[in-house]
């Protein structure tokens, strides 16, 4: 008979359409397969609970929390007043608080795996008493930090201030919990700088792509009408997205149009803000907000761009595109949390050199590059092989999987994620 283990999340991880929410449903289904799984999780957008029958297919339990931002954000403000962290207070929550102490009270769960940083308080006060692993994803702290670092007074103060909060909650999950996983080599290796007091129960394991959706074998119509479309795909109103296509569209897309008449470039995502919306006025530019299926728009793009100088962990827009066999033109920032091996397989390009480089995939000189990207997304980015990781995490009779490395070393090995 299968054991328990609750599942917190601080969004609810289905649809699996946007970032976190991604790594999080897959692993979520991971668990389901070997254990009775409990889902807690918050609904920061209403749309999401028309999705709640398929997450009770997967899991034993599900309590999802609806997120009232206006709340949430009023909550955070108090929070700062009494010296807290904005992201701590913004998802705490006393309904879920109570549900996962009548849910670990009622099934004694092996396990509790906790989705992101901002949701570690809920489950210290079970770390003396259960094996608790909680994935960051990405040292969240630093994204505060570079956005105090791009913001003018008196906003830099407060995000310097969030920065320091909550690399503080960071490090105290990390004291208190067994293990604390990662998306990269590159964000462990971070974070083991800034908490080296937690270095041995830190670990990481690498995003995935669902390939057979993803896949350059369906057929699908043309959204663009002819034209060359250069995209990018991503949830609109993130900021690290909106700095992106604002500087794409105005700094880099006129000189390549200049070249390409019939060039158009399309920004592909739900939520677009207000300064994204405005970038439509421009001559060759659309912005589509939110679209039913973003396979089409990869699968007819002539060169998916990734032009993000703001960056944490692995950009599923990559992984995606390349799934699609896609030619991609990407920043370092973009692919920083991607191997050595992957990035040779993308084409990079510095703020003077991306025009350039984006023409150069336009007139055909990278005729090869979209389908090794496949073969390296299908080598390396493999859900099921990557999820590996994950199991032994709370076998307690077994050693825990994280201090292992693979029996194979090169890019084949059955599971990627150690330390």
């Amino acid at each position: 008979m299968m054991s328990d283990l609750v599942f917190l999340a601080h969004r609810m991880p289905y649809p699996p359409d946007k970032g976190e929410k991604i790594r999080a449903y897959h692993a979520l289904r991971h668990f389901a397969g070997r254990f009775r799984v409990h889902l807690g999780c918050l609904v920061d957008d209403r749309e999401d609970e028309k999705h709640l029958p398929q997450l009770r297919e997967i899991c034993v339990s599900v309590r999802a929390v609806p997120l009232n931002r206006l709340f949430a954000t009023a909550r955070s403000g108090f929070g700062i007043a009494l010296g807290g962290s904005i992201s701590e207070n913004y998802f705490r929550d006393v309904r879920l608080t109570s549900w996962l102490a009548d849910t670990v009270g009622r099934f004694r769960p092996e396990g509790i795996f906790v989705f992101s940083s901002a949701m570690a308080p809920y489950a210290i006060p079970y770390a003396s008493s259960h094996r608790v692993v909680v994935d960051m994803v990405d040292v969240d702290s630093e994204k505060w930090r570079a956005y105090g670092m791009r913001t003018q007074w008196p906003m830099n103060r407060l995000y310097a201030r969030e920065a320091h909060k909550l690399l503080a909650l960071e490090r105290k999950a990390a004291k208190f919990f067994e293990h604390s996983l990662f998306v990269s080599r590159a964000e462990r290796d971070l974070f083991h700088s800034l908490a080296p007091e937690s270095t041995s129960r830190i670990g990481y394991y690498e995003n995935g792509v669902d390939l057979d959706y993803f896949s350059p074998a369906h057929s699908f119509g043309n959204p663009f009408g002819g034209k060359t479309a250069i995209v990018f795909t991503g949830t609109m109103s993130y900021r690290p997205n909106v700095e992106a296509v604002e500087w794409f569209a105005r700094r880099v897309f006129p000189r390549i149009r200049a070249r390409h008449s019939k060039a158009e470039f399309w920004i592909v995502g739900a939520n677009p803000a207000s300064a994204v919306a405005r970038l439509s006025r421009l001559p060759s530019v659309r912005v589509t907000g939110r679209v039913a299926d973003v396979r089409p728009y990869l699968a007819h793009a002539a060169c998916v761009v990734a032009p993000l100088f703001m960056a944490r962990g692995v950009q599923n827009k990559i992984l995606e595109a390349m799934a699609m066999a896609r030619p991609v033109v990407v920043t370092s920032a973009a692919c920083e949390a991607l191997s050595p091996f992957a990035r040779q397989d993308l084409l990079l390009a510095n703020e003077t050199e991306f025009a350039d480089a984006v023409t150069s995939v336009l007139t055909g000189e990278h005729a090869d590059l979209g389908r090794r990207a496949r073969a390296r997304v299908e080598q390396e980015h493999r859900w099921s092989r990557n999820l590996q990781f994950l199991d032994g995490l709370f076998r307690c009779d077994e050693p825990s999987a994280i201090g292992k490395e693979p029996a194979v070393s090169d890019a084949l090995a059955p599971a990627k994620g150690y330390l």
